[in-house]
Order: structure tokens, then sequence, then C-alpha cells
């Protein structure tokens, strides 16, 4: 498996999607920039891989925050241009800025305000890295998200809509939207193309796409049995999320935010009464401690050391 010379991975810790540097003769393009967090490595990263040309473009997939977080950051160094390319659907939110519809206040995370300066649709065709790139929609993991994919290579730019184990949470249907059966379509979708490499949005790119697609129906075929499952799964990827971010959280602090961000309280009302969620929250600790991706203290929940 190797990519075109063309395209390179930064592959990021979990707080932050991978980057994708796609570099021709006309200009540099970067998709996706991470979260805010890492947005100074993520403007490094960039430099140096430049070697002193500018940067002319940013693609967001989506605009989750580990996806865009580094885009103001980018936007901010003077020599770049930065154009930046967003998903259609959420233009109206970022041009008046409405976290709520951006989801960073419902998930407890944090963006730097950016602008942009033009949008991509389903349907469109995009030149990067000298190769043409179809604009494909995947929503389920978001309403909003595309993919791209350049048939020449056969490289597919998956987001979240595809890992090599399985695809992000669910959101829409924690808070009554539709989400499972989007995914299905969206998967049915990527199996219809010829991929020699997918390019996940958190991750190693990956050459079998066929094994990663039996997973993941698989995997959806389990939520879907039991749409609880899902809830539990965006709850422990919300908390884990933030505590990379915040390297320890009191469990005060914990229930505090589950009740004060409406994606994560979604959530949690799908699992237990409101009155439930202290034991609730320490036993979804005590589950994600076994598994290595917490540190329980006595008095709430830490990082594992050398987390990112």
């Amino acid at each position: 498996m190797k990519l075109p010379d063309s395209i390179r991975v930064f592959e990021r810790g979990w707080l932050s999607s991978n980057n994708v540097l796609l570099v021709d003769e006309a200009r540099a393009a970067l998709v996706d920039t991470g979260y805010a967090t890492h947005a100074a490595q993520t403007v490094a990263l960039v430099q140096h891989a430049l070697a002193g040309r500018a940067l002319d473009v940013i693609v967001n997939t989506h605009l989750h925050s580990d996806h865009c977080g580094g885009n103001a950051q980018l936007q901010a160094q003077a020599q770049w241009r930065c154009e930046t390319l967003i998903p259609v659907a959420s233009a109206d939110a970022v041009r008046t800025w409405d976290e709520a519809r951006l989801t960073f206040d419902a998930t407890a995370q944090t963006c730097e305000r950016f602008s942009f300066t033009g949008t991509l649709a389903a349907g469109e065709q995009i030149a990067l890295g000298g190769f043409d790139w179809q604009v494909i929609g995947a929503p389920g993991h978001d309403p909003d998200s595309l993919m791209l994919y350049a048939p020449e290579p056969r490289v597919l730019i998956s987001a979240d809509a595809l890992w090599e184990n399985g695809f992000g949470v669910i959101f829409p249907e924690l808070d009554g939207g539709s989400g499972f059966s989007e995914q299905q379509a969206v998967l049915d979708a990527i199996a219809q193309l010829d991929i020699a490499v997918v390019i996940p949005g958190h991750g190693a790119p990956f050459a079998d796409a066929r094994a990663a697609l039996e997973r993941a129906h698989s995997r959806l075929a389990w939520l879907r049995a039991d749409p609880a499952r899902n809830a539990k799964n965006a709850l422990k990827v919300l908390i884990v999320f933030k505590l990379l971010e915040v390297r320890s959280l009191s469990y005060g602090a914990l229930e505090a935010m589950v009740a004060n961000a409406s994606i994560i309280r979604a959530a949690a009302q799908q699992l237990a009464p409101e009155s439930a969620w202290p034991a609730l929250l320490r036993e979804l600790t005590g589950e994600l401690a076994k598994s290595g991706a917490l540190v329980l203290r006595e008095d709430g929940i830490e990082a594992p050391a050398g987390a990112v």
C-alpha cells in the first residue's frame, strides 16, 4: 500500500483528526485540521512539510471540533492565503457562528472562530494533489459530512464514515434524529467504489476496504439492535475526548458537563434517569479505566500517561 507522492497523511492522536496534505504545481491543500489544543502543532507540521511554500486551501470534511479546530490558526498565518472550503450545509452556521448548531457547546468542546471562502457539496469535483476528487455525501456520523474519492489513484478520504475498525459515533440518533439508515447508505456507497487506500479520519491509512466494511456493517447492525449501545458509546467517547483536552476531571465537573452539554445530556438520558447519572458515570468511567482509556482517582478521573 503506497499513497501517491502528492498525498501525505499526518496521523494524529485521537483528540485530533488526521490531516491530509495534498500538493501539486497549482496549490497546496490540507484536508481537516485537528482540534484546537493541537492547532499550533498542526501549523508547525504543515510549515515543515511545505518547506517555505504557502498553504493555499483548507478543506473540511465536516465541522466537528476535532476536524476544524486548527482552521483559525492556519488562516492567521500571514504568509498563507488559506482559502477555506466547508460543507455547504454548514455554511449558515459558520457565517453566524452558531455554536449550538456547530455542536461545540453541545459536546463541551471548543473551536476558535474561523471564516470560509467557499463550500463543497455532494456531486461536485475538486482538483487536489494532481488528482480529481469526487465529493460524496456521508451523513450518519454527522448530517453534513462529506468524503473525497479520487478514481485514478483509487484513494478514499473517508473522514469518520469508515475507519479500519468501525466509524464515528452516530450523533443524530442521540436526540431523536435519523442516523443509522444514513450510515448504512454511506457504507453501501463506499462498497461501490474501487478503493486501493482508505485515509480515515482517525487511525492509519489502510488497504483492505472490504474487510473494514464488513466490520462496519457488523457494528452498525449491533448498534441498531439496541440504540442504547450508541448512546453508551457516545457518552464514553465524549468523556474520553474531554479528558484528553483537560487531562483530569473531578466527578462533580463531569456531572456538570453531562448536565450542561446538550448532546452529552441526550446520551445520558437514553441510559438512565437524571437521578442515576452519578452512578452511571461511575460505572462508565470504571469500564473505561479497565480498557486503559483513563485512570481512576478517588475524586475523579485523569488521562493515562502518554495519552494524546
